[in-house]
Parts: C-alpha cells; structure tokens; sequence
C-alpha cells in the first residue's frame, strides 16, 4: 500500500494579508518551507457565474516567489509602475549573474580571439 504524501507538513503559514479590490480579491501569503526558509504566494482570486454549474465559482491564479527572486521581482513591479506613472521606459537593469555571465562570455571570446 502506497503511503499518502501529507503536503502540509511541506510549508507553514507565517503571515497572510488580503486586498480587495473591485471585481477581484488579491492574498499575499508569507509561508516556510520544512528547511524554514521563507516564500511568497501571490493568488489573485476572482469571482464569476459558471453557468454549466449554475452557481458562482472563484478562479484562482498563483504566483510563487522565493527569496532569492526578491530583489529583481521588486525591480520588475517598480519598472512597470513607474512606465504607468511617467509613459517612459525605464533604463534596463543588470544584475551581478548577468555582468559575471557576461564577463566570463567576453573572457572567452578574448582568450579564442588571441589564440591562432
């Protein structure tokens, strides 16, 4: 006999915080992992008339976002608020993996370059 998976011992809620909207419900959940280290869910949660079912049904969207995404996700959301706020692009960011993965390419294109 197969032994059930019990997802709950997987995570734990820290810290909940709802946003209602107009026609639309946001939760931002903090939660942890067995190994304590923390993430966030994002589910945006709308309410809609299923008429095959003949009732009203809610469609949940989520997003998952660990600590190590933070930073860049906060960047993105920034960018993208102030493009609504001022019409203008904001300049591109790099960040360290990228200025290293980058240095490393031209480091290789240098080094097979000189070699002839």
């Amino acid at each position: 006999m197969m032994e059930e998976f019990d997802y709950s011992d997987t995570r734990e809620d820290v810290f909940s915080r709802s946003v209602k909207a107009v026609k639309r419900t946001y939760f931002f959940d903090v939660k942890s992992t067995r190994d304590k280290e923390l993430y966030i869910t994002i589910t945006e949660s709308k309410k809609r008339f299923d008429n095959a079912l003949a009732k009203f049904v809610y469609d949940k969207h989520k997003i998952f976002l660990y600590q190590e995404d933070f930073e860049k996700f906060m960047h993105g959301l920034q960018d993208a608020f102030s493009f609504i706020e001022t019409g203008k692009e904001p300049p591109e960011r790099i960040y360290k993996e990228v200025k290293r993965l980058l240095t490393d390419i031209d480091s290789a294109n240098t080094s097979t370059e000189t070699t002839v």
